[in-house]
């Protein structure tokens, strides 16, 4: 398999960046399970901690992915169906926020889902290029899955800021 042979130091990077991702939804479980009354009873955060545990399996996918010896072409076409997945998730979200009148908008943020959106059209470019055997698409698919990872940390931050409010307010 040429796939091999070529992923060189790409191969320690994915090592790494899949224990992120793996170590994430560890973490991730264990907060939701400590507030799983505020998360369930929270749309906002239910969506958002659905949406981030999603996108952090899909990171820790994609690295199974890339780790996999296979032709450029093989794992560009994986890609591809993985970053369309990840990005149908905040492209949803947006046109359920659009479509909502202002109030039922709730914590929707146009700047996250810009950033959702622009990370995996990067991972879809990432993911052409290794279709066409250009390895250079491992650049954009590196680029897409930490850009990935800081947006699932940027849900996760403002879940824990939200819930930190809502235990402060039943604390008085």
């Amino acid at each position: 398999m040429e796939h091999a042979s070529r992923l060189g130091s790409w191969g320690e990077l994915y090592v790494v960046l899949g224990t992120s991702s793996a170590a994430l939804v560890g973490l991730l479980f264990v907060a939701a399970s400590l507030h799983l009354r505020e998360i369930v009873n929270d749309a906002i955060y239910k969506i958002r901690a659905q949406d981030t545990m999603l996108l952090l399996v899909a990171t820790l996918v994609q690295a199974a992915v890339v780790l996999t010896p296979q032709p450029l072409h093989l794992l560009g076409i994986e890609l591809l169906v993985i970053n369309l997945w990840c990005l149908w998730i905040p492209v949803t979200l947006l046109f359920r926020a659009l479509s909502a009148n202002s109030r039922r908008r709730g914590g929707f943020s146009a700047y996250r889902a810009t950033f959702f959106i622009s990370t995996y059209v990067i991972g879809l470019g990432g993911s052409i290029a290794l279709m066409v055997n250009e390895g250079w698409g491992l650049y954009l698919i590196t680029l897409a899955y930490i850009g990935g990872l800081l947006a699932t940390i940027w849900n996760a931050w403002n879940i824990m800021l939200g819930i930190g409010q809502i235990e402060r307010k039943s604390a008085r």
